[in-house]
């Protein structure tokens, strides 16, 4: 077992090797002209401050959580929760470290041309999506190899370490979305009250520097879009990991270690086909979303490749799942899905997202009629994208369950994830560009410069509508196999009490079921609720300081008077700090409450929240997307262009898409997972 898992390790050490070289490369580059460094410094400055105050905040409630998992469970898995908390803190706070710093290079670089500020912003990107696959495969690699030595002639070794693997899941998940929220509320809040006040009442440019909530608005991408995404990512690809590896203990047989050791080694074998991808797109000159797609694409194949060779290596004879013998084909054919449906999705959300396409141009010409129908348009591309993505995971489940059962799913969500170090590449790389752009202007670059840095921020919208999407379907699929833990945990569980093999079975003819999927189904609404509140309350606080000062000091708009950018970071920072606690904790409210009512509410729980909690996820993400391209295609001159009637509605439905896209929607991933990894940590505990 020890050396597949070793193999995936020390392929992990590579990618974070890589992430170091990509790093030196970063901070060697030209950082421009004395401005731009003000500016650039101020975005660090705001970015760091916002970051060490939510650390502080989520570590006090961590601690908390860390003295309930020892005092319920044990010190093992007390041990995993602090390392998944630690790891997914680190991941994020190193992904906005690079990304403070590639913005202002790639803003110098398009001085020089297109591909070498492509170049910079991409391997800005490629950092965080390396240091998100590569500490989460160490973490849970690592910590599972030390539990089982800790307990080496202990029978019940295996178990002992995937239990303590729970809690590092936990840890992951409950920073990943104080992470996601708090900075999805930061980002937002000083993006919308930025957009109301300077686009639509002063006829201000993006990232004006007149606009007292420009730096604000500009931290926030970092914050939200960097540091969130990749704390985000990170617990997503851990707890997949995770929740692999406990399937293949509860319901495989005859195939030794394989099962166990099987998702490592392709979480590992796929961080070189990632580090190819990456080359690819360095030293491959194409217009940007082609060099993009084209190193996922790259990506994707290599890794198909070393999928078959893997499979073949571990399950020469097959391996039993439940009562049926799968082949290792079978079992390939699990993994390519996996791959497949990363493909649909991206293509899919692509499509919903992308200026290039029908669904955004509508929203475009929506505009030319006014706010209403704007938004109109915008909700309805959102509900129209959850179509495709919801029969592609559905066909998905389907077939690999036919193939190799639960665990046939488990290793289809490894294999999608398998790809983060790439796929996350491409959603860093949007906030860079955008942050690119914002200091461009603000420094009074040539207009040239700032036409490269709309058109990779451009593409930038639609890579992060892309991998937001990739993220929340991969959830769904994780969720899946979460639930199917849960049952089969739930089953071992009982068995262990009674001695007698239970009969558990989730009939729709219950009602505790059904009240349980009520509530369940309930939650993602309410926490979207909570979330866009949380945005809309910060986002008026932004709008009343800046009318402030501009009432105060009119010479800020004739550029006589410096605006107190400082003010609105600290109203933003305090807000998101504030708003994000609530519904952060709603998931343990419910599991609570539905634990009382039974093994079956809960279980009803779990199945209503994944339903939901996927649909409103696509269909945020894909209608915030929609409306924030929607403004650029009519930005580029269409429509009547900027400053246009159609404009003013676009930038309306921007603003309203804001939260939908970057906050509300984002955080549903991994509430969802919280949710999950919360009902089968409390089993010995509520079911005794």
């Amino acid at each position: 077992m020890s050396q597949g898992i070793v193999l995936s390790i020390g392929l992990a050490v590579v990618g974070l090797v890589v992430a170091v070289v990509l790093i030196r490369q970063i901070l060697a580059a030209s950082a421009g002209n004395e401005r731009m460094h003000e500016i650039a410094k101020a975005v660090q400055e705001g970015a760091n401050a916002y970051l060490n105050k939510q650390m502080t905040a989520v570590l006090a409630i961590a601690a908390l959580m860390f003295a309930a998992v020892w005092w319920l469970r044990n010190g093992a898995t007390a041990a995993g929760f602090v390392v998944g908390a630690l790891c997914s803190l680190l991941a994020g706070y190193i992904g906005m470290f690079i990304a403070v710093r590639a913005n202002v290079r790639t803003a110098q670089a398009a001085s020089v041309g297109s591909h070498p500020a492509l170049r910079i912003a991409f391997n800005g990107g490629a950092v965080t999506g390396l240091l998100v696959v590569a500490l989460g495969l160490m973490s849970v690699a690592g910590f599972y190899l030390i539990s089982l030595k800790l307990n080496a002639g202990n029978p019940n070794a295996v178990k002992i370490a995937i239990d303590s693997l729970v809690g590092l899941a936990l840890g992951s998940s409950l920073v990943s979305v104080f992470a996601r929220l708090g900075g999805g509320i930061y980002t937002k809040a000083a993006d919308v009250g930025a957009d109301l006040v300077g686009k639509i009442e002063q006829n201000l440019n993006e990232d004006d520097p007149r606009n007292p909530a420009t730096i604000a608005d500009n931290v926030g991408d970092n914050v939200g879009d960097c540091a969130g995404m990749a704390a985000d990512v990170f617990e997503t690809y851990a707890v997949s990991l995770i929740g692999a590896v406990l399937v293949g203990f509860l319901t495989t047989s005859g195939g030794g270690d394989g099962p166990l050791v099987f998702p490592f080694v392709l979480c590992g074998l796929s961080i070189i086909s990632s580090l190819i991808g990456i080359g690819f797109v360095n030293f491959v000159k194409q217009e940007a979303t082609k060099a993009l797609v084209g190193g996922v694409a790259v990506s994707g194949v290599i890794s198909a490749l070393l999928f078959k060779w893997a499979t073949a290596e571990l399950f020469p004879q097959g391996l039993k799942v439940g009562e049926r013998l799968v082949t290792s084909d079978s079992l390939f054919y699990c993994a390519l899905v996996g791959l497949v449906l990363t493909f649909l999705v991206v293509w899919i959300t692509n499509y919903f997202t992308s200026t290039h396409h029908h669904p955004v141009r509508r929203i475009a010409k929506a505009s030319e009629t006014g706010h209403a129908t704007n938004i109109i348009a915008g909700i309805s591309v959102g509900h129209h994208a959850t179509l495709l993505p919801v029969l592609a995971i559905s066909a998905s489940i389907w077939c690999c369950y036919d193939w190799a059962g639960l665990y046939g799913i488990a290793i289809a969500v490894v294999s999608m994830l398998s790809l983060s170090g790439i796929i996350i590449s491409l959603d860093a790389f949007g906030p860079i560009t955008d942050n690119a752009g914002g200091i461009a202007v603000m420094s009074g670059l040539p207009e040239e410069v700032r036409r490269i840095t709309d058109e990779l921020d451009a593409v930038g919208n639609t890579m992060k509508a892309v991998t937001k999407g990739y993220a929340i379907a991969s959830a769904g699929l994780a969720a899946m196999v979460l639930f199917g833990s849960y049952v089969e945990d739930l089953k071992a569980h009982l068995h262990h009490l009674t001695g007698e093999i239970p009969n558990l079975a989730f009939d729709l003819t219950n009602p505790h079921i059904i009240i349980g999927m009520f509530i369940g189904g309930l939650l993602p609404y309410l926490f979207t609720a909570f979330s866009m509140d949380a945005v809309g309350n910060a986002a008026g606080a932004v709008v009343r300081e800046v009318r402030r000062q501009i009432l105060a000091k009119p010479g800020i708009l004739t550029g006589q008077d410096v605006p107190d950018y400082g003010e609105c970071v600290g109203i933003v920072t305090k807000a998101a700090l504030r708003q994000m606690v609530v519904p952060a904790l709603l998931p343990l409210v419910f599991v609570i409450a539905a634990g009382f009512m039974g093994k079956e509410a809960l279980g009803g729980l779990l199945i209503g929240t994944i339903v939901t909690g996927l649909f409103v996820g696509i269909a945020m993400t894909s209608a915030g997307g929609a409306w924030d391209n929607a403004k650029k295609y009519i930005e580029e001159g269409n429509h009547g262009g900027k400053g246009s009637f159609a404009h003013q509605a676009a930038v309306t439905g921007d603003t309203v898409g804001d939260p939908y896209k970057d906050t509300a929607g984002p955080a549903v991933n991994p509430m969802i997972k919280v949710v999950n990894i919360l009902a089968i940590l409390m089993i010995p505990v509520f079911f005794k």
